[in-house]
């Protein structure tokens, strides 16, 4: 039997790296094995190509860079090698994951053609186009724009019910909603006391020592400040412990002189960024605490990463990454403050019930694989063509 073909479209791609990308790589992983899965996205410009092999087709379009952005913007309108191979593709679905210039393209080919339309919401868009643009009226109508592409789909997927409710009352989406939860491909470790010696030795951390873990970014969106100013005042009630960060980014030396200024250098430990995907599974499996006081992630696969390895995460309250959270049970929740922080860290280390409560909790009810994920977008791919060839 002939698979139906999806059009995959993502406004970029690898060898950019980011969480949307690792997502939409991840599913269409597992979505080629039962469909015909090509990715459309942009060249990048003046940078390396990718050079990954994946298990489906990748084709890509011109682009501009963008002064103000990070990101370049694909020209379709000026690729028609690109346009000529999106249409003899002829997708049954088209499922768009960013909603710039070929979410637009894409879009406007969906109503010509009578394609059903996905979309998927995960980012906060409007606190993005803010923080490049500094400029309200801007941010305004770059918004208004891009909500016109996802207005344009059938359906759309979000990663949680916060990012959900925030497109409807905020943004104005008008196109039905469901719920995808993200995952990870992090398997639970085989050997939790291997790991333990591997990560001891490596950070030369003593065996009965507390470790508090924050893997992403480093990066004042990620409001780590927030962890850092706790870790004096948990000090005074609990000093057992060390804090590792392990990630890059730009405000790292900004961070390293607030640990000296704090005077928890000596408790503080910045790793760099890990590519070795055991030696990662091995940290998060020594870890007894994951730490994510984020309110710019709408959801953080990185504590489906940490609950893969039945470690709990405290986070601040009113956040994306929190909202799918209950207190106590499958998580901790402080407020956005250093002092709320210290106090739920300083609970979770030291009530021993209700912290392996919790670890167990985070393990049976927060981790899921991609394939789990893949698989309820693969029944709403179907629901949909379906439900448009009965039309």
């Amino acid at each position: 039997m002939e698979k139906y073909k999806l059009g995959i479209v993502i406004d970029a791609f690898y060898p950019m790296i980011d969480g949307v990308i690792s997502v939409v790589d991840n599913l269409a992983k597992y979505l080629s094995k039962k469909l015909d899965v090509t990715i459309f996205t942009l060249k990048p410009t003046g940078k390396k190509q990718d050079n990954i092999i994946h298990p489906y087709k990748v084709e890509r379009c011109k682009a501009i860079p963008v002064p103000f952005l990070d990101y370049d913007m694909a020209t379709p309108s000026f690729d028609k090698t690109f346009t000529k191979k999106f249409k003899e593709f002829s997708p049954d679905v088209i499922y768009f994951h960013s909603p710039s210039s070929l979410a637009s393209f894409a879009t406007k080919y969906a109503k010509k053609y009578n394609v059903p339309c996905i979309c998927h919401l995960h980012s906060q868009y409007k606190r993005d186009i803010q923080r490049a643009t500094h400029n309200k009226l801007l941010t305004n109508l770059i918004l208004k724009l891009f909500m016109k592409n996802f207005n344009r789909a059938n359906l759309a997927i979000a990663v949680n019910e916060f990012t959900r409710d925030l497109y409807i009352n905020e943004y104005h989406l008008k196109v039905p909603v469901k719920v995808v939860y993200n995952a990870t491909n992090m398997l639970p470790c085989q050997d939790e006391a291997k790991a333990r010696e591997i990560v001891n030795k490596k950070f030369a951390l003593k065996d009965d020592e507390k470790l508090l873990l924050f893997v992403g970014r480093i990066n004042k969106l990620k409001n780590l400040d927030i962890i850092l100013k706790s870790l004096p005042l948990l000090r005074e009630k609990y000093s057992n412990f060390k804090m590792l960060f392990v990630g890059s980014g730009k405000n790292e030396e900004f961070f390293k002189k607030m640990a000296k200024k704090l005077k928890i250098e000596d408790k503080v430990i910045f790793a760099g960024k890990i590519m070795d995907k055991d030696l990662l599974t091995n940290i998060y499996s020594r870890s007894d605490l994951f730490l994510f006081p984020s309110q710019y992630d709408t959801d953080g696969i990185v504590r489906i990463e940490a609950a893969s390895q039945h470690t709990p995460t405290v986070f601040v309250e009113n956040t994306g990454a929190s909202s799918a959270i209950i207190d106590g049970q499958t998580g901790f929740i402080a407020k956005n403050n250093p002092q709320s922080f210290a106090e739920k860290t300083l609970l979770a280390l030291t009530d021993e019930q209700l912290y392996h409560q919790v670890s167990q909790n985070v393990f049976t009810k927060l981790y899921r694989t991609w394939e789990d994920s893949a698989s309820e977008i693969y029944k709403i791919i179907i629901d949909i063509i379906k439900r448009g060839k009965n039309e």
